[in-house]
């Protein structure tokens, strides 16, 4: 998979993206990540980005020449077609992990970042531009949301996890909580790991799982349950 990250504030994704996950899938070669920063396609001498908008009002929108320039660099050698183009946005749908395993099957996607009060809304006339909503509050980048994204589907990639069963059997994969994990020691300040995890009876702690998953969901998020009661 290649990913193109169109930016104005490269900092704010370059060092997350040199760790942990993502960077073992980088360097097996599951994923090529390429980062674009607007500014090196502002005329402005001062490699401004943004400007005050049209209509007046508090804040400042990113301007859509440094941006368009940035994808058309990206499409040089690159069939548009064959990517796909996401927005981290409030107003988009809200992610869901089904969502993150359809992009996962993808080969390209290009994230472009908004802003301070957003982008120059122009650029949604220019490309086929897919929104996403990381939750139902608002974060000072679009950077930030984008990296959520990029960590759910590059974990979902094929030779990123040692054992991809792992990621199937998340939260969310389908519509439950995980069951809580334990590891050694078994006792610890008196308080011990439940007596069916060290039994060995496989079928006695997989319902243990299926039980305690169903309990959590149905406590905590009711809304998730109800998605599971139909499937």
């Amino acid at each position: 998979m290649r990913i193109d990250i169109v930016t104005g504030f490269p900092k704010i994704v370059e060092a997350p993206l040199s760790e942990s996950m993502i960077k073992v899938a980088s360097r097996n070669e599951a994923v090529k990540i390429v980062i674009h920063d607007t500014r090196v396609y502002t005329t402005d001498k001062h490699r401004s980005i943004d400007d005050y908008p049209y209509g007046g009002g508090p804040g400042m929108v990113l301007k859509i020449e440094p941006i368009v320039k940035s994808m058309d660099c990206i499409f040089e050698t690159i069939d548009q077609k064959s990517a796909k183009i996401i927005m981290p946005s409030p107003r988009g749908k809200k992610l869901e992990q089904s969502d993150i395993t359809k992009l996962s099957l993808l080969q390209h996607l290009v994230f472009v970042c908004g802003h301070y009060k957003g982008i120059d809304e122009r650029i949604h006339e220019l490309y086929p531009i897919e929104e996403y909503s990381v939750g139902d509050y608002i974060l000072s980048s679009g950077e930030i949301a984008a990296l959520v994204m990029i960590d759910a589907i590059i974990r979902l990639l094929p030779g990123v996890l040692g054992d991809i069963d792992s990621a199937w059997t998340d939260s969310f994969s389908d519509h439950l909580l995980d069951a809580p994990y334990y590891t050694r020691p078994e006792n610890f300040r008196d308080v011990r790991v439940p007596e069916v995890l060290l039994s060995g009876n496989h079928k006695e702690i997989e319902e243990w799982r299926r039980n305690i998953r169903e309990k959590q969901t149905r406590e905590r998020r009711p809304d998730l349950f109800q998605k599971y009661k139909k499937q």
